[in-house]
């Protein structure tokens, strides 16, 4: 079984880009499988019916047709044993009346800490009491066995040496010189992140924010939740994607305003 076959895949529901990003980011950095993010109620049942999901991560308040009440009936509907998440900024009475029905096992209000929405997902993932009844809301106690095991060990600190327009890779016992400019393109995958160049790959246990803000490069543009690419290596570039160094990337629509943003027309 593969590893991203045991981890909990979680579909975010969220209209905003940067707090979708952030989630995702946040997520990703926990050790779960992304699903998502989505804007629409629409989009997210699209996926729903598609990708594996174990738990719905839904903001009450979307653009569309649905709000994120609606949506998370619509999925439930055709899923129920799939627990659900609220996110929002809404925690008046009437919000709260329209949301309670649909048993959610958490209302977060947002912005969302680590803790929180860590202890949200254990707690919707716990299995029901005895009997029939569902598992009270607890913070407190073990993370389920499901949980536990998705979940990687905290990936250590990697050291990056910077020399000018140079840095120091830590590569089998000894610290190998890379320049910048050969970087070709970051491709994260869970914990780590792969560092593409002109010449040999390297791969460091870091997330690719954690990587980026490290390497401080400004020609190295994030056009995806897992890739970052060097635009003097861009070859040709879509609406959809990116071809660099010989490597097709997809281009977000929310990264697309920044890699848009390093080129000048005259």
């Amino acid at each position: 079984m593969s590893e991203l076959s045991t981890r909990v895949h979680v579909l975010v529901v969220e209209d905003e880009a940067i707090p979708a990003m952030a989630l995702a980011e946040l997520l990703e950095s926990e050790g779960y499988a992304v699903v998502g993010p989505v804007p629409t109620g629409p989009e997210a049942q699209a996926l729903f019916r598609t990708q594996p999901v174990d738990v719905l991560l839904c903001d009450i308040r979307l653009q569309g047709p649905w709000d994120g009440i609606e949506t998370a009936q619509r999925l439930r509907a055709e899923r129920p044993q799939v627990p659900l998440i609220y996110l929002t900024a809404l925690a008046d009475r009437a919000t709260l009346a329209r949301a309670l029905p649909t048993a959610p096992a958490a209302y977060l209000a947002k912005p969302v800490s680590v803790a929180a929405l860590r202890a949200a997902i254990e707690i919707a993932l716990r299995p029901p009491l005895a009997g029939g009844g569902a598992a009270p809301p607890v913070l407190a106690g073990p993370a389920p066995e499901r949980v536990a095991a998705a979940l990687p060990a905290a990936p250590a600190r990697e050291t990056i040496l910077r020399l000018d327009q140079h840095i120091f890779l830590k590569h089998n016992y000894q610290f190998v010189r890379l320049a910048l400019a050969d970087l070709v393109l970051l491709e994260a995958d869970n914990t780590s992140t792969t560092l593409v160049t002109t010449g040999p790959r390297y791969s460091l246990r870091l997330s690719l924010v954690a990587l980026l803000e490290q390497l401080r490069y400004a020609p190295l543009v994030r056009v995806h939740r897992s890739f970052a690419v060097n635009v003097a290596h861009v070859a040709a570039f879509s609406e959809a994607e990116t071809t660099v160094g010989g490597h097709v990337v997809p281009l977000g629509r929310q990264y697309k305003a920044d890699f848009m943003r390093q080129f000048h027309s005259y």
